[in-house]
């Protein structure tokens, strides 16, 4: 992550706070009591870290789907069908093979990542074939793996109710007993955090330090230049949208077969779009989603107290992670002020060497 993109993000956090406490003020809050009740219920014990990290997982994983599809030019805007059917394939898997857990729970992963990777691909082979929008398409995808999932649940897979499906068992979940333990039983965290961690180095590898992740690049930063020096394109940008996917899709296998233990139908899954935001404020950089997805969690986690503490709408917190997103997005304005800022900082040490000079 370049230091002027940190000094982006962390100014567009300052600055959203900022607006926050504003709102807070015209509302009648007390921000300060507002925002020592918000990151504390996020941070206060071993168990809320344990919660925030938990939150934090599938955004990770969302998030670097995103930031893998910007880095090479694309827009990757059906994170949230990925991760449905990820989740979708490894449930499946669960609920149908029969076999040890040490074996089963890297089936389920495999499954999940697969299905994403698949369902990121319709919407590059359209891009790659005939030039049809990854927005557009993948806008589509996510209606079409909504009501897929759905029908699916409802009729082969139903659980308790309606509209859930039939749970996993405990021993078929990415819930480990010891991490739960390390983290003041903090039910919510699971072993999805260490497939993050990975996933977050792999991304960071291939696009620094291989051929392919140069060709990515090449292809985003200019297509027909890319072309023109002998890149296959239309194979970077469907293998650029297939690892996208699979990394959507290894989210939905953490939310689904982790945080969760069953899909409720109907229901897109936020962190889907949650990832976009987090890939904008960690300026598409895997460390930056990382600690980006991380201050999500925190705010997620944290809310629930802040409105009990401090008798602050939920939503206001929410407001807040907009705001924040609309800060990091105007990057324009982040480098004006960047700019006028080492301005004037020149000015300051030019007027003083020759105030010097004059002295002498």
């Amino acid at each position: 992550m370049e230091k002027n993109q940190a000094l982006k993000s962390v100014m567009a956090v300052v600055l959203g706070l900022l607006a926050g406490a504003v709102l807070m003020l015209v509302m009648g809050f007390d921000p300060l009591v507002a925002y020592d009740s918000l990151f504390k219920g996020g941070l206060k014990n071993i168990t809320k870290i344990g919660d925030t990290i938990a939150s934090a997982t599938p955004l990770i994983l969302t998030g670097l789907s995103v930031a893998f599809a910007f880095k090479t030019g694309l827009f990757n805007i059906g994170t949230p069908g990925q991760m449905l059917i990820g989740g979708f394939a490894s449930l499946v898997v669960g609920l149908t093979v029969n076999l040890p857990s040490i074996i089963l729970l890297p089936l389920m992963v495999l499954a999940g990542m697969i299905a994403g990777a698949l369902c990121g691909a319709i919407p590059g082979l359209l891009k790659a074939k005939f030039n049809v929008h990854e927005v557009v398409s993948s806008i589509m995808m996510n209606w079409i793996v909504l009501y897929f999932t759905q029908y699916t649940i409802q009729n082969h897979f139903k659980g308790a109710t309606e509209d859930t499906s039939r749970a996993l068992g405990l021993g078929n979940t990415l819930k480990a007993e010891w991490l739960t333990k390390l983290f003041g039983n903090s039910n919510a965290l699971n072993l999805g955090i260490f497939l993050a961690i990975i996933a977050a180095f792999i991304v960071w590898f291939i696009l620094n330090k291989t051929v392919l992740g140069y060709e990515l690049k090449a292809v985003g930063f200019n297509r027909f230049g890319a072309e023109y020096a002998g890149m296959s394109v239309n194979r970077n940008i469907i293998v650029s949208m297939m690892i996208a996917g699979a990394l959507a899709g290894l989210a939905g296998v953490t939310q689904y077969a982790g945080y969760a233990d069953c899909i409720q139908t109907g229901i897109m899954p936020s962190q889907g779009f949650n990832g976009i935001a987090v890939a904008l404020l960690g300026a598409n950089s895997p460390l930056g989603v990382v600690l980006s997805a991380l201050f999500f969690g925190i705010l997620n986690v944290g809310k629930g107290a802040m409105s009990i503490k401090a008798n602050v709408p939920t939503e206001l917190a929410d407001t807040i992670m907009a705001t924040i997103i609309y800060f990091s997005a105007t990057s324009l304005i982040m480098e004006n002020l960047i700019k006028r800022f080492k301005n004037i900082k020149k000015n300051k040490t030019v007027v003083n060497n020759n105030e010097r000079a004059v002295e002498k």
